[in-house]
């Protein structure tokens, strides 16, 4: 996998499920991964812990942790410990949602990519799953890539980055089962909310809802490992 002379790609990577889901399938497509995570001050550090894992068993080039301080932004419960997780399913857009993230880490991604020469980037939002997040849209994915063939040298010479969410229409169940296909480990991942410094998840927020319906929906045995049921 990722012979010489592969066409690179940014691929980022959370450490959840989706995102590993994401690499894997750039991976698989030929690609020469490099793995980006963003350290933004999330309440939930364990998940960077398995993103290191994730980059590593799945073949990444290189992994880096770029920082970026969204927590002195505040306005999320993923931030601020000050906004409670919420453990019931909510409306709307969350509190869960952090302001302007995927944009700061796509732009990240696409600094990166254009040092690299890389003209790919990958990224693990899905619509469906999170349909109240705004930046987890189709026509958010389009309108960055637009953005990016201004905004670099690269684009406006001629070789603009591509994005691609190869996730953005599909289901918990779909994901899951192209993870296993192509031999991904789920209990590496950590998708809670606000899992313990091991990284067991708390089965009981928005995320670990989804994660654990999405399983049994695929008829996969769910590797979580939770703190409690």
């Amino acid at each position: 996998m990722n012979p010489v002379g592969a066409s690179r790609a940014v691929v980022l990577v959370s450490g959840g499920l989706d995102s590993a889901t994401t690499l894997a399938i750039a991976r698989a497509d030929g690609f020469a991964c490099f793995a980006l995570s963003v350290e933004y001050g999330q309440r939930h550090v364990a998940e960077l812990d398995a993103a290191a894992q994730v980059a590593r068993r799945l073949g990444a080039r290189e992994h880096r942790v770029m920082r970026v301080d969204l927590a002195g932004i505040g306005g999320s419960a993923l931030t601020d410990p000050q906004i409670a997780v919420p453990e019931s399913p909510t409306t709307g857009i969350p509190v869960t949602y952090v302001p302007a993230r995927n944009t700061m880490m796509l732009a990240l991604a696409l600094a990166w990519a254009e040092v690299l020469g890389a003209r790919d980037i990958f990224v693990g939002v899905n619509a469906l799953d999170w349909s109240g997040y705004p930046d987890c849209r189709p026509e958010f994915i389009a309108a960055f890539e637009r953005l990016a063939a201004q905004a670099t040298k690269a684009g406006v010479e001629g070789h603009p980055c591509r994005i691609h969410a190869p996730l953005i229409e599909w289901t918990k169940a779909r994901i899951i089962r192209e993870g296993v296909r192509l031999g991904l480990d789920y209990g590496i991942t950590v998708s809670c909310y606000q899992p313990d410094a091991c990284g067991r998840a708390c089965g009981r927020c928005d995320a670990c809802r989804i994660r654990r319906a999405g399983f049994e929906a695929a008829g996969v045995p769910d590797p979580t490992r939770y703190r409690s049921r």
